[in-house]
């Protein structure tokens, strides 16, 4: 089974382009999405007993948080000791089950991926880019964001230019859908048969 690692900086399209890999049949582990699900699951806790400003209604309120996190940069670590190993955890589950189901090539969707080191967890790389003027107007098109938190967030992620000096294969989605569209089916089809 081939293990292929989707990252991208904020704003450049990896969820559109995780979705084509999913509508073209390859099994997709979403790290973000698990981690709003333990936000109301397992991470409540341990997160609340951290952060209680960001419990709400016995979930977390990823909202509040964000904001404390925005205030105190440096609690990031707190955090990310809490949520790293659960999502490793749901991510094991995942990997097992598709080798177990026979998956020739499975997709971890991981935004952090070079800054918590999932490069070693992983076959190739695939790093999603754009130009930054389209990459700034989609992000601040997002709803509660500012200049200030579209900074924050690119602050702790690896700069573009060195994910896609490390990436096995790019995905430019500035040039439209279907020219994502097209990155995607040629990656699919360059790996068939190569899983091991």
């Amino acid at each position: 089974m081939i293990v292929l690692g989707l990252t991208g900086s904020i704003g450049t399209g990896k969820s559109t382009t995780a979705a084509m890999f999913r509508d073209l049949g390859v099994p997709v582990h979403d790290a973000d999405a698990t981690v709003h699900d333990l936000y109301r699951t397992e991470a409540v806790a341990p997160v609340a007993a951290r952060f209680p400003e960001a419990l709400r209604d016995g979930v977390i309120d990823r909202t509040a948080l964000s904001a404390t996190l925005a205030r105190f940069p440096d609690r990031f670590a707190a955090l990310e000791a809490i949520i790293h190993p659960l999502v490793r955890a749901r991510e094991k589950a995942f990997l097992d089950a598709q080798r177990d189901h026979g998956s020739p090539l499975v997709l971890l969707d991981i935004p952090l991926l070079y800054e918590t080191g999932g490069e070693a967890r992983v076959d190739k790389v695939v790093v999603v880019t754009c130009d930054p003027d389209i990459q700034r107007q989609r992000v601040l098109a997002r709803p509660g964001m500012t200049e200030e938190k579209f900074q924050l967030i690119l602050s702790r992620q690896t700069p573009d230019a060195e994910k896609r000096r490390r990436a096995d294969f790019l995905i430019d989605t500035g040039k439209g859908l279907e020219a994502a569209r097209k990155q995607v089916e040629e990656i699919v089809e360059s790996l068939k048969g190569q899983e091991h």
